[in-house]
């Protein structure tokens, strides 16, 4: 019994299915490139919408939490700490603070339960970075975005952090209170 051929479409032979393929797989990998620079760029816009967040609210967070009886003397942006001796090497968006409390503000556009999760480690860290400097002020946290689900600022707010979202022309502090309190680390 003999072996049947292969029928190719419209009476391509092996050679020529082939060579379709070979140009359909440069094809497909010219657009996985494309697709990987689109995605780059699309970060680089992300990380710059980020900046402009953090140019907006940290201005003006030093008189909003003064509404709620803070009085921060200094507000700073992108406040880097890096301990690689103990391990700890983080970024807080804004950092507010005084004599007594320190508040770390992470600033998103839009907050989801895993930047809360995240902001709670560094909180953690934090602590441990400042206990480590003999600084025994307490520690506050707070979540801010553009747009705060209703979910993510209830899981905010049950965790301990305030919670900064657009008003308006402004902004407002939500403090947990109530069945939440204000954690401290």
């Amino acid at each position: 019994m003999g072996k049947t051929q292969p029928v190719y479409p419209r009476g391509l032979d092996f050679e020529q299915v082939w060579a379709g393929l070979q140009k359909t797989r440069k094809l497909i990998e010219a657009v996985g490139r494309k697709m990987e620079a689109t995605d780059k760029r699309v970060g680089e816009l992300t990380g710059r919408f980020g900046e402009v967040l953090e140019y907006m609210i940290v201005p003006n967070l030093v008189a909003k939490f003064r509404d709620l009886g803070f009085e921060f003397e200094t507000a700073h942006r992108g406040t880097e700490i890096v301990d690689r001796k103990h391990d700890i090497i983080l970024e807080v968006d804004a950092f507010l603070e005084n004599g007594d409390k320190v508040m770390a503000v992470e600033i998103k556009s839009k907050p989801s339960t895993g930047d809360v999760d995240d902001h709670g480690e560094r909180m953690e860290k934090l602590r441990r970075y400042a206990d480590l400097k003999g600084d025994s002020r307490k520690y506050l946290g707070a979540i801010a975005g553009v747009v705060v689900s209703e979910s993510v600022g209830a899981y905010a707010l049950k965790n301990g952090f305030y919670v900064i979202e657009p008003s308006g022309d402004t902004f407002t502090i939500i403090e947990p209170k109530g069945k939440y309190h204000a954690r401290e680390w």
